[in-house]
């Protein structure tokens, strides 16, 4: 191993890659860009645009629709005149929801009868369906314990204290704050799809400017150029996990909890797999287009069954093993528990282990495929 040549390549890649400055602006910014959108976009479902049609018009009815507002889950934007309106709205896409209280509602209740009360959801998210109508029927529980209660008390009656008496908290993230998940999945997204796409570019870039020519007749060995092109696009890598990770303690406010150290050690082991896999791909393909299609195949997948958009746990069976099938799966499982619970190699061993032998089978499979000659 001559490092003087490695590092003769790897000054010619830093060289080549910072006078593109198309490639510089789309590795730099396409991460903070990608960190700030998943950052703001929540899946917590809030504020929801609602209609109400309220026939009764009372101070019970404006209870009603005051309580499900305090929720934070409807937001009365539009008030009804008939139930066209109701539709009307929903179908268009204004309202989310629609609230029909009938006019004998404040009557029934004061009969100690229960009132009918219509709440339609516009059930094309169903993830947002379902969170609006546990809401609502939440809300409708609680009115009608809390107006027991109150007869129970004009009675004179003793109120039994009766139940169970939970004390829920929420470990690692008490706010409940979306982003403190999103933003360390980010991480992990944006240096799969960064390495790769760098490692697979530099191979087939070299091939259609006609560059690999003058490599093969040179006296540089495989190894030494692989190794040349490699440490450029780890120091990027690096770079751009401290960008994210500046981003998620400055801007979103994420604290990391766990070490930095043991963090920036384990991206090292997962570099072994993207590169190894943009370069796999570089030796199959013989031009960029092709390339891209390729790298298609394995990156959409691992992004949806890795965990960052949906949990493992609530996967089907085949689709759970296929996702321990995904390098990705192990490295979001590592980023997400050094950043957010702050655990270290004593709980993260098995995943460090799995990744690393992905990163060392997928690495080692490309490096035999390379080959310092043109196919």
């Amino acid at each position: 191993m001559n490092w003087g040549r490695v590092w003769t390549i790897a000054a010619k890649e830093f060289t080549q890659f910072f006078r593109d400055h198309r490639t510089v602006g789309a590795t730099v910014l396409m991460p903070i860009l990608q960190v700030i959108l998943y950052g703001y976009l929540s899946s917590d479902i809030k504020h929801q645009p609602t209609i109400a049609w309220d026939l009764s018009q009372t101070a019970e009815s404006r209870q009603f629709l005051d309580a499900l507002t305090n929720s934070q889950y409807f937001s009365i934007t539009f008030r009804a005149q008939s139930m066209r309106d109701v539709v009307r709205h929903i179908d268009d896409g204004q309202a989310l929801a629609g609230i029909v209280i009938p006019p004998d509602y404040a009557t029934l209740l004061h009969r100690k009868q229960q009132p009918q009360v219509m709440v339609a959801v516009d059930a094309s998210d169903a993830t947002a369906a379902q969170t609006a109508l546990s809401v609502a029927e939440a809300v409708g529980t609680n009115i009608s314990h809390t107006l027991q209660i109150q007869q129970l008390r004009l009675q004179g009656a003793n109120i039994p204290r009766i139940g169970v008496d939970v004390r829920a908290r929420a470990w690692y993230n008490p706010g409940l704050r979306q982003e403190v998940f999103i933003v360390p999945g980010v991480l992990a997204l944006v240096m799969q799809f960064t390495m790769t796409f760098l490692s697979m570019s530099t191979i087939v870039r070299e091939r259609e400017l006609g560059t690999l020519e003058q490599l093969i007749v040179s006296p540089i060995r495989s190894s030494e150029l692989m190794l040349g092109k490699m440490i450029p696009i780890m120091t990027i890598g690096y770079i751009n996990v401290t960008m994210i990770l500046l981003f998620a303690v400055f801007w979103f406010g994420v604290p990391v909890a766990g070490s930095v150290v043991f963090l920036y050690l384990t991206v090292f082991v997962f570099f072994f797999t993207t590169v190894g896999l943009g370069t796999f791909v570089s030796t199959i393909a013989k031009t960029y287009i092709q390339a891209i299609q390729l790298i298609q195949f394995f990156l959409l997948p691992s992004m949806l069954l890795s965990g960052f958009i949906f949990p493992v746990d609530a996967m089907p069976k085949v689709m759970q093993w296929l996702a321990y099938l995904v390098p990705l799966t192990y490295f979001l499982a590592i980023v997400r528990g050094i950043i957010i619970k702050g655990v270290g190699i004593d709980y993260l061993w098995p995943q460090v282990l799995m990744l690393l032998a992905f990163g060392m089978v997928v690495f080692t499979t490309a490096v035999l495929r390379f080959r310092k000659r043109i196919d």
